[in-house]
């Protein structure tokens, strides 16, 4: 620890384009903070992470002498990395820098009163200037990395991940809990906006897959262990067999054989199939699959020349030593209620997912018929599961409304309303809809298409959503759609319709178990959240921990294929020098004042973060806390529970908690502001 005549701080006021100078006066605060002991420089700019203004700061550090630095600006999640390469690239310790909040927790929530948002600035750079006596240089935590990736998901953002991340040298493991690849687009027929086909653009990356050297498929398999820690997880994996060899070349023979028929969730319930089964003839792996949770395994399969099926199902583990993880676990659509627009009341009624469907099982040239019954009318509503509103809609079991967008529903449905279009020109189409949000390139011209091409469009509002009632006895079509249509100023109409479509929003896919297990979290939407949605949009909270795809939030194939490069990227740049830098932000225990009481190891949340062990102390053996740097998040709960403060968070001690609440209600002579 310096002399304190050798600490020389700097001190920064950003205006933050206004952000901030709009409500306090930057100049007075800076103006306060020059005569506080041991602040050198003292200074204000408009944009302080700017080029011009971290230019400041580095010359302040190389001719000034400054070797603390103090930034208020904005939240420190934006750019408390920045002004650490700042001061870094100048010869200074990184760690000898302390950012100030003074957007968020001051001009945002003072706009009304700038005299005092300036006052409480000044408070607030006056306790970041009292800690910056006590910061001590810190080192980076840093572990050996195992340059092995684990994919959970075989959607097309964890093939896109596992593909990216081994095209730059990193092996990788894909788990997917199916028994087959592919996720959700396996079972598209038409990708928007581009209308090529969906399954072949699939299986033209899944084939790079699986012909990659580096990359290891295990389908049929689950995450059901975790330990460890950035760099060097180690992991547990579940996998189901198949149950059929992969070449059993008697699929047909076996399948017309088995007695279990349940409903087929690739067709979305539209059909059924067999416990020996393939989704579609060209799925991948090709291999057909016993479904265990539906086999009886009464052998009638191995009857049919079933030499290949072995009906034991005796699973196998697997253990791996992974450096990170990434999450692309997927999405479902959304299940209407019973009753919900009519869904599960009226048979007329399917979901968009089931739509699509019943026009890939119609052959071409056929009529449009739904449980023998031509279909001449078609209406389709929007939102349904998404953007629904509190106090409107009933909340679902967990007691939450599904109050976002689910973004691709818009141009998913209007894609359907063409593609009928061109199939059936002679069918009726009424498009119901409370925003359209065509948001990407290329995608308002499919509301376009749709709009030229004479489908009929009616918009309601939020709190007002389409009834789906049964017709009067003697009408043609079996139902109506009452909707108050704010296109022809709120007038209440009943559309009648052969078909109601429900465009359905899209879910996360439960998996509490991985939450579990990795220790990530989820957002008030259920997906999965990242650390910050610009800054870093890909990364959990936990280090070497990703996510991919749809896994965090809706998208469209696209994104989802752009987030998987993301955190391929980021798990590249984690792995790839097969080393891994941490803050040094962990528990630091003294073990002159640690009296062994154990306190500390029983309220610590995380698993190896920290233990007793036997250590020798002047020849004797006793028990001390010590710390695992790479397990311990620095939560600082083990500090509140050591009886004899022998414990303190690196860069965050006691010492300089108090020394900022002191300095926070110090009567400061320099404090003279206009209220």
């Amino acid at each position: 620890m310096p002399e304190q005549d050798d600490i020389r701080i700097g001190v920064y006021v950003c205006h933050c384009g206004g952000n901030i100078s709009d409500t306090v006066n930057c100049e007075r605060v800076a103006e306060s903070l020059r005569g506080l002991p041991n602040v050198v420089v003292a200074r204000t700019d408009m944009s302080m992470c700017s080029d011009a203004g971290q230019s400041l700061i580095e010359e302040d550090i190389r001719e000034q002498g400054v070797n603390r630095v103090v930034v208020g600006a904005c939240a420190p999640a934006l750019h408390e990395r920045t002004f650490r390469g700042t001061v870094a690239r100048a010869g200074l310790n990184p760690y000898l820098y302390h950012h100030v909040g003074l957007r968020e927790q001051d001009s945002w929530v003072h706009h009304g009163t700038p005299g005092k948002a300036t006052e409480k600035a000044i408070r607030l750079m006056h306790a970041g200037v009292a800690k910056a006596q006590l910061l001590e240089p810190l080192d980076t935590i840093r572990l050996d990395a195992e340059q092995h990736a684990l994919v959970i998901g075989g959607g097309v953002a964890g093939l896109r991940a596992a593909w990216d991340i081994a095209r730059r040298g990193i092996r990788v493991t894909l788990i997917e809990q199916s028994p087959f690849l592919g996720g959700r687009m396996a079972q598209l027929e038409i990708l928007f906006p581009t209308g090529e086909d969906a399954r072949q653009a699939l299986h033209g990356l899944i084939q790079q897959v699986q012909a990659h050297p580096l990359i290891t498929l295990l389908t049929g398999a689950t995450l059901t262990g975790v330990r460890g820690y950035v760099g060097d997880f180690q992991v547990e994996i579940t996998q189901q067999p198949r149950g059929v060899s992969e070449d059993f070349a008697h699929f047909e023979a076996a399948a017309a054989a088995c007695p279990v028929e349940v409903p087929d969730e690739f067709n979305y319930g539209l059909t059924t199939r067999k416990a020996i089964y393939r989704p579609y003839s060209d799925a991948v792996p090709n291999a057909p699959a016993i479904d265990w949770a539906n086999c009886t395994r009464c052998g009638a399969c191995q009857s049919a020349d079933g030499a290949g099926i072995d009906l034991e199902n005796t699973p196998n583990l697997h253990t791996l030593k992974v450096g990170a993880v990434v999450v692309a676990t997927g999405f479902r659509p959304y299940e209407p209620r019973q009753g919900e627009f009519g869904y599960g009341q009226f048979p007329e009624v399917v979901t968009l997912a089931q739509m699509i469907r019943l026009l890939a099982l119609n052959e071409d040239g056929q009529q449009l018929t739904w449980h023998g019954r031509e279909v001449n009318t078609i209406a389709l509503i929007h939102c349904v599961g998404s953007r629904e509103t509190p106090g409107v809609q009933e909340p679902h079991e967990d007691g939450r409304v599904n109050d976002y967008c689910s973004r691709v529903c818009c141009t998913a449905t209007l894609q359907l309303t063409n593609e009928l279009r061109e199939r059936f020109p002679e069918v009726n189409l009424f498009d119901l809809y409370e925003d359209i949000r065509t948001y990407g390139r290329g995608h308002e011209d499919i509301y376009e298409q749709a709009s030229a091409g004479g489908v009929r469009f009616m918009r309601f509002h939020g709190d007002e959503r389409p009834e789906v009632l049964a017709a009067p006895t003697g009408e043609e079509s079996p139902l109506l759609v009452r909707i108050k249509d704010y296109l022809t100023w709120g007038t209440e109409l009943d559309v009648p319709a052969d078909l109601v479509v429900l465009a359905t929003g899209m879910l996360p896919n439960p998996v509490d178990d991985i939450v579990d297990l990795l220790k990530i979290a989820q957002g008030n939407d259920r997906f999965l959240l990242e650390v910050h949605p610009k800054l870093r949009p890909v990364e959990t909270a936990v280090t070497g921990v990703v996510l991919a795809g749809t896994a965090q939030g809706p998208m469209n194939i696209q994104e989802a294929c752009a987030a998987a490069s993301a955190a391929a990227a980021k798990v590249a740049v984690l792995l790839g020098r097969g080393v891994v830098s941490l803050e040094p932000f962990v528990a630091r225990v003294n073990p002159d004042l640690c009296s062994g009481s154990g306190e500390c190891v029983a309220v610590c949340a995380y698993e190896d973060a920290i233990a007793l062990e036997p250590i020798s102390v002047n020849g004797h053996s006793a028990h001390k806390a010590v710390v695992s740097p790479a397990n311990c998040v620095g939560c600082g709960v083990c500090v509140s529970a050591c009886p004899n403060h022998a414990i303190d968070v690196q860069g965050w001690t006691l010492k300089q908690y108090e020394a900022m609440v002191e300095a926070i209600v110090a009567d400061l002579p320099l404090l003279e502001v206009a209220q």
